[in-house]
């Protein structure tokens, strides 16, 4: 699937090397809410219990203009009784941050999830400080629904966590 100059393709256990280095970054760290470092056999398991079984679908974010894999965005939790999933993206590559590489990705997973999935909604959550994932996470059609205060500590900070959704029929292609 491509949108202009950004494609995502199905990760594979080819992809481990790279999930594991930008999964494990500072800058991509500081923004999951689970910050045990990740390792190899942490993902090949991932990919057998989750992604194998389609409770996930994970997708690796080419740039082309980069001409390179800069990320992951991905579809969690999938839920078919309920038609609903959880929305997940790293940007990796410092070099691809802020360039509205992720934003296009987000719009090409929604695609996805609402179309080839037929979800009927998609959610998500940040940390309210990470203001720039929540205006990325506006542009590509996710709406605010709540702020859950302090919601998780940690490594020992209270962190306010945003919980944002897209539902299918508010879904522009």
């Amino acid at each position: 699937m491509s949108n202009n100059s950004v494609s995502i393709r199905k990760m594979t256990v080819e992809d481990t090397d790279n999930i594991v280095k930008w999964r494990n970054s500072p800058d991509v760290n500081i923004n999951f809410i689970y910050r045990r470092p990740l390792t190899r056999e942490d993902h090949l398991n991932w990919i057998r219990t989750k992604v194998e079984t389609g409770e996930v679908a994970q997708f690796i974010i080419h740039s082309d203009e980069l001409g390179r894999d800069v990320g992951s965005v991905y579809l969690r939790d999938i839920d078919h009784d309920y038609r609903k999933a959880e929305f997940g993206i790293f940007i990796g590559e410092e070099c691809a941050r802020g360039h509205g590489i992720g934003g296009a990705a987000a719009k090409l997973i929604l695609k996805y999830g609402f179309e080839e999935l037929d979800l009927n909604r998609i959610f998500l959550r940040v940390f309210a400080r990470n203001e720039r994932a929540i205006n990325s996470y506006k542009s590509a059609g996710f709406v605010y629904e709540g702020l859950f205060r302090q919601d998780v500590i940690v490594d020992g900070v209270k962190e306010d966590v945003v919980f944002m959704s897209i539902l299918k029929e508010d879904y522009e292609d």
